[in-house]
Order: structure tokens, then sequence, then C-alpha cells
């Protein structure tokens, strides 16, 4: 199976690390409250982190009750700052990638992860894997790019108009799942396109019941602060989903 690390790129790492450093990045204003809404009382929980990146929900999970935390991540660039600024003698930072997660002898009660799935070629494999990892009952809570956004192929994504005003989205081959090469820092940067509707099948396929799924649109008090997040009324930038074995 396919596995990308482009988190060790040092040109990619470094414009990633300014995005988030950047105050009021989509992140921070949108996909970290709406997976955080999506988590139960992690009181005395073991919670798995998929593609764990700086530790910071790591410590998050700790400061909320988790018992134990164990975060993985392919980019030995990201669990070097993890460890050094979001270390906790209940968090264990593993350098794995997703894929291998058959390899982990291991129980938890919940499995999150953010804004990695769509770096997976081999969803339905990586579902497998979860659930199997999952105790009776436990969580799979994750966000990834809206399907809107990762089907995106070629030329401009947005029409707009003379001054600048964003009209509608450019949508194509949203049908067409699969492997798309985009250049975000660096070329060739790679993820996996899935219809909406295989997102949510491949969980069910793999036993879980999908309770929740957002889809996180700015309300009135974050169009007053950034009022060009009024852009994702035509196409949200993240899907989150919360299933449970």
């Amino acid at each position: 199976m396919s596995k990308q690390n482009i988190y060790d790129n040092e040109t990619f790492f470094d414009g990633y690390k300014k995005i988030r450093d950047t105050a009021g990045n989509a992140n921070d204003v949108f996909e970290m409250p709406a997976l955080f809404s999506l988590l139960p009382d992690l009181k005395n929980q073991t919670v798995l982190d998929l593609g764990c990146g700086f530790g910071e929900h790591c410590i998050h999970y700790i400061e909320q009750g988790a018992k134990k935390v164990v975060g993985i991540d392919i980019s030995e660039k990201m669990l070097a700052i993890a460890k050094a600024e979001n270390s906790h003698p209940n968090i264990s930072y593993l350098h794995m990638p997703m894929e291998d997660l058959a390899g982990l002898d291991m129980q938890f009660d919940v499995v999150i992860s953010s804004l990695a799935i769509h770096y997976v070629e081999n969803y339905g494999a990586l579902a497998k894997d979860v659930y199997r990892l999952l105790n009776p009952g436990g969580l799979f809570i994750f966000s990834q790019e809206h399907p809107l956004c990762t089907c995106y192929t070629r030329g401009d994504r947005w029409t707009q108009d003379e001054e600048g005003n964003f009209l509608y989205v450019n949508l194509s081959n949203y049908g067409v799942e699969g492997e798309r090469d985009s250049k975000w820092f660096v070329e060739n940067v790679r993820k996996y396109h899935r219809t909406f509707s295989t997102i949510v099948n491949t969980l069910l396929d793999a036993g879980f019941t999908v309770e929740r799924v957002l889809e996180p649109l700015p309300d009135q008090e974050i169009l007053k602060q950034y009022p060009a997040y009024s852009r994702l009324f035509h196409k949200p930038d993240f899907l989150l989903v919360r299933a449970r074995k």
C-alpha cells in the first residue's frame, strides 16, 4: 500500500506550520471545535490518535480525563515537536503510518483522527483495522477534507466577480474516486478522493453504526470576525463523522 510522508518535506512542513500558527486559520475556527464536539466523556478512557501531528490533541484528551493516549504519525518532524512540546507520562508517541495499524496489539475506547484520512489510499482496510482495535461500544471519530474539496482536479476552484467575491464553486469529477495530486506548498501532494456515500458506506460495511455527521459552517459571530469565510456556504472545507462499534 502506498504511504506518503509529505510532512517531512522541509518546504511543506514550514508552510503547514506557518498556516497553523496563523490566527483565524480554518482548523482552529471550524475543524477543531467540531471534532471536540463529537467526543464522549473521556474520563478513564484509552484513546488512539491517528496522525497525531504536533500532539496538541493528545494533550487535550489527557486534560479531558483520558487515562492513556497513544499518538501515531508517519512524520518524524511532527513527532519531534509533539515529544518536545506536548509530552505527558500517559501519552505514548509512535512513529508509524496509519496503514500499519494491523501490527498494533492494543485496544482502545476511542479512536480519533484529525484531517489525515484523506491521505490514506485503502480506507476500507483502515476502517476494519480501527474496528478491530476498538473495545465493544467504542467510538471512531474523524475529520477529513470535505469530498467537495478532495474531488478537485484542475483549473480554478472558484468563479469570482471583479471585486473578488466568491460566486460559486467549480465542481468536476466528484464521481471519479481515487488519487489526486495537488500543489500545496510543494508539487505532488497526494490525497484520495471518495464520495460521501463511500465514506459512510465503508464504515457501515466494517460493522460501524454512524451516529453523527458534521459539515461545519460559519455562524454570525465568526462572519463578523472573518467575513471571507462566507465562501464556505458554497463548499464546506471539512467533513466529520462519529461512528460506534
